[in-house]
């Protein structure tokens, strides 16, 4: 299978009503709270504080495109 042939296959999976409904669920909040909070204290461990500020904005913005919230 080429990669053209999954990636509309991928774009075709997320169009459907479905797919939609789930990923703006409660559940689908709860995972990608837990997922963004594990990778922005992961990150805050590396860079040993010095980019806190950075990290938390970019993970309110990754947040704002997951979930319902």
């Amino acid at each position: 299978m080429a990669i053209d042939d999954i990636t509309k296959k991928a774009q075709a999976f997320l169009k459907d009503n479905k797919v939609q409904d789930a990923l703006k669920s409660e559940k689908a909040e709860e995972i990608s709270d837990k997922l963004l909070d594990s990778v922005a204290n992961a990150a805050k461990k590396v860079s040993g504080g010095k980019h806190d500020a950075k990290i938390d904005e970019a993970k309110a913005k990754a947040d704002k495109h997951i979930g319902n919230e």
